[in-house]
């Protein structure tokens, strides 16, 4: 009996044996949880990012991307008072600098990835009169949707093209303001404005709006998508990791479909003299 249990005994080592042998040759980031990588984006950003970050995910697969979206100066706001985020991505690159200033940013990380424009649109329910720039000057509009410039990166481009038009006396009391770029989209696709006034990147991907006009790039400061990693980042090689992302030739012809310029194609624009609000 005892002869017979002890062949059993031997023949489940053999089994379990091999089994072991394979474990202990599997390295330990196989069962090792995915690290987060959290980036704060502006909501200019979210049709885009939503196309872009399975690519991403796919050549980290070790990684587990965590997004926020919120208007960029919200977002700056909860950086600055310790929000636990990696990568920061606003939609005026100026966003970051205030940031910098205040030492919260990791030196050497900022990289401009893109640009694009600031462009007049209208919708199917109330639409505008006007078909131009120049036709506010002279045709009448009841309402026009325009980004809070204490709240929205558009809002604080959008102030600046109209004083520089000399828009600013004469529609000022027809202002109605939305939070970010999506509450301007969503008031003029609703009919509560005839005019809205946005970012190229907002409207190209929106079938409730179409755009009317191109505001002039002397009109206001040079609109730079920036990135940078910050001072909270708690994964800084994922962080530089996306930013290379970013730059890299596949992701910038893909966001030329999202109304983006290439980032190279804005390099001019930073000589230009920038228009005060």
């Amino acid at each position: 009996m005892k002869t017979q249990n002890t062949n059993r005994i031997a023949s489940i080592l053999l089994w379990f044996l091999p089994l072991i042998a394979i474990l202990a040759s599997v390295p330990d980031r196989a069962f090792a949880q995915p690290e987060t990588l959290t980036i704060a984006a502006a909501n200019s950003l979210r049709d885009a990012l939503r196309k872009l970050l399975p690519a991403f995910e796919s050549q980290h697969p070790e990684l587990a991307v965590r997004i926020v979206y919120g208007p960029s100066q919200s977002l700056r706001k909860q950086i600055e008072e310790g929000a636990p985020v990696d990568v920061f991505l606003p939609s005026l690159s100026e966003e970051i600098d205030q940031l910098a200033n205040k030492g919260l940013i990791i030196d050497g990380t900022k990289r401009i990835y893109a640009g694009t424009s600031l462009v007049l649109i209208t919708g199917p329910v109330l639409p505008a009169p006007a078909r131009s720039i120049e036709d506010l000057h002279s045709i009448p509009v009841r309402r026009i949707a325009v980004g809070d410039p204490k709240t929205s990166s558009v809002g604080k481009v959008a102030a600046q093209f109209l004083k520089f038009s000399k828009l600013d006396p004469k529609l000022k009391s027809q202002y109605v303001y939305g939070e970010h770029s999506r509450a301007v989209l969503d008031l003029v696709a609703k009919g509560e404005a005839e005019i809205g006034v946005v970012y190229r990147t907002d409207a190209v991907t929106d079938s409730h709006v179409r755009i009317l006009d191109t505001a002039p790039a002397e009109s206001h400061s040079p609109i730079h998508y920036g990135v940078a990693i910050v001072w909270t980042a708690r994964n800084i090689t994922a962080a530089g990791d996306f930013i290379q992302f970013l730059l890299s030739s596949g992701t910038q012809e893909e966001l030329k479909k999202y109304g983006f310029d290439q980032a190279g194609d804005k390099v001019g624009l930073l000589r230009r003299q920038e228009v005060q609000p």
